[in-house]
Order: C-alpha cells, then structure tokens, then sequence
C-alpha cells in the first residue's frame, strides 16, 4: 500500500474492495505514520474487521487475527509453555540435574506461540487484528498495555521480547462495554456506523456490478427500513451484499413483496425479528404508496 497520503490509502483499500470514508483512511493513513494502534467502535455489521483484512491484503501483510471472548486469558491470546514437550527433555536429562535442565526447557524451543506472541515474533511485518475486545474484561485490556505502547511483550523467564517489525494493530469493539481510559488512550480512534444510502449502493455495487442502479437502491432502501426496526440484530452490509447477490442468482429485477418473503431470512436471522420485519416491511412493499410515505 502506498502509505504518501491519505488519497493514496483511500484508494489501496478501494482496490481491494474496500470503500473507506474520509475517517476511516485519514485514520489508516496515521497509524501507518504514527505506528499506533486503532481502535474501531460501532454496532455489529458495519466493517470494523472488514478494515482491518483490507488493510492486510492491501499492504500484502499476513493478518494476525485474536479472536476475543468472555474468560479469554494471557495462555490462549499471548503464549504458553508446551508443557509436555518440557516433561520429556525433564525426562531425557536423566541424570541431570534440575539446574542443568532448567535453562534449556525455558527456551523459545518449548514456547508456544499465541496470536500476540505471533503478531511481535514476527519477522516480516503483520497486521495484528484484535477483534472484539469489548467482550474480554478489564485484566485483560491491562495485559494488553505493554503491547500497545511498546509493541512489546515481558516473558518471566526469558525476559523482554521487542518487535522487530512494525505491526499495524486494530482494535474492534461492538461498543457493549465502556473500555478503559488507560486503553484508549494508547490507540487513535475511528467510529462507524451504518452508511449513508448512496454510500451503501456504492458498497453493494461494487461487490455486485450486474446488479443494477435501480435494484441497488431499492435494495439499500428496503435494508434501511428494516435496520430502522427494534431487532436483536439488524442487518448487516456484509448481508446486504449478500442479499444483492441472492437476487441476482433469483433473477429478480424488483423488490416486491413476495421476493422480499423469499428471501428475507438472507437478512433477518431471528424468529421474532422475521415476524416483525414481515409485519412491517412486507406491508409496505405490497403497497408502494405506503413504501414511499
């Protein structure tokens, strides 16, 4: 990726499929520039992990992805010891004594590496992608500390580890908890949400160029009135994209009401939410003049 300027890392994602606002490259841009960490929020669905792939496939960096979750601890995200590969060198030192085996099984040879260890160890650089770290808890985000403000991790036994390459880290949060200050105050910061209408017909279009003008804009306008709903979950862009695909595959040139019945669950994936988008939408699309009110 041409890191120059913020046009020129515009229009990498773009090549890569990826159509960041002007937000969303001038923050791309910095973190190149500045060598800090991006903190992504906003609701599920809009792009925030999509970013940071398209940040991998446009610099041709490998991504390094942690995967968070409730109860997710250092072992799982950072490293940990092969525990029985040590008991067999133990085992193999026979007589030896505990001093002269010590250092040996406190070797990188006997570290298993995790996405974070992953992500320092690296000699070519990486994008690493932390997705999702509003679901961890607050021990969790202090061990990340270190990492973010010095691209660095501290093993007991063999010391401190620096980064020999320059990672890109993103951060992604789905804003369901309050992160901490200490957090994000090592990170810039970018905030999406769903985009505006043509925004969207660009996005759509571009991942489905035979679909044409006139079918993507009712497309994003149906997708708008359901996301307007009280939902467990609104639709996504990734599922707009495949909606738009799905009518193409249909062959459908219009979106009434009973190619919306079809095929809404490529959108709508809870039982309650199926009632109540049918209830209201597909109403709507039975009568146009209504659709347009």
């Amino acid at each position: 990726m041409a890191d120059g300027s913020v046009a020129e890392v515009k229009q990498a994602l773009a090549d890569v499929g990826y159509l960041a606002d002007e937000p969303a490259a001038l923050v791309s841009f910095l973190a190149q520039q500045l060598g800090k960490p991006v903190l992504v929020e906003g609701p599920a669905g809009v792009g925030k992990t999509e970013l940071a792939k398209a940040l991998s496939r446009a610099t041709g960096r490998e991504l390094v992805r942690l995967q968070c979750y409730e109860g997710l601890d250092e072992a799982k995200a950072m490293y940990e010891w092969n525990y029985r590969k040590q008991l067999l060198r133990i085992q193999a030192g026979g007589e030896a004594g505990w001093e002269d085996v010590q250092e040996d099984i406190f070797s990188t040879e006997f570290l298993l590496e995790r996405p974070l260890m992953q992500a320092i160890a690296s000699p070519e650089p990486v994008v690493l992608l932390i997705d999702e770290i509003d679901k961890t808890d607050q021990e969790f985000e202090a061990m990340l500390l270190e990492l973010l403000s010095d691209f660095q991790i501290t093993i007991p036994e063999l010391g401190r580890i620096e980064a020999t390459t320059m990672p890109i880290v993103v951060l992604t949060s789905n804003d369901s908890r309050e992160l901490t200050e200490a957090l994000k105050r090592r990170c810039l910061y970018l905030w999406l949400d769903y985009p505006e209408l043509e925004r969207e017909m660009e996005i759509v279009r571009l991942h489905t160029p035979e679909l044409s003008e006139t079918l993507a804009r009712k497309l994003v306008e149906v997708i708008r009135m359901v996301r307007g709903l009280d939902l467990k979950k609104p639709p996504s862009i990734a599922e707009s994209i495949d909606w738009a695909r799905s009518l193409l595959l249909m062959g459908a040139e219009d979106i009434d009401r009973e190619t919306f019945t079809q095929s809404m669950s490529i959108i709508v994936k809870h039982r309650t939410d199926i009632d109540l988008v049918a209830e209201r939408v597909g109403v709507k699309l039975a009568d146009p003049l209504r659709t347009e009110g």
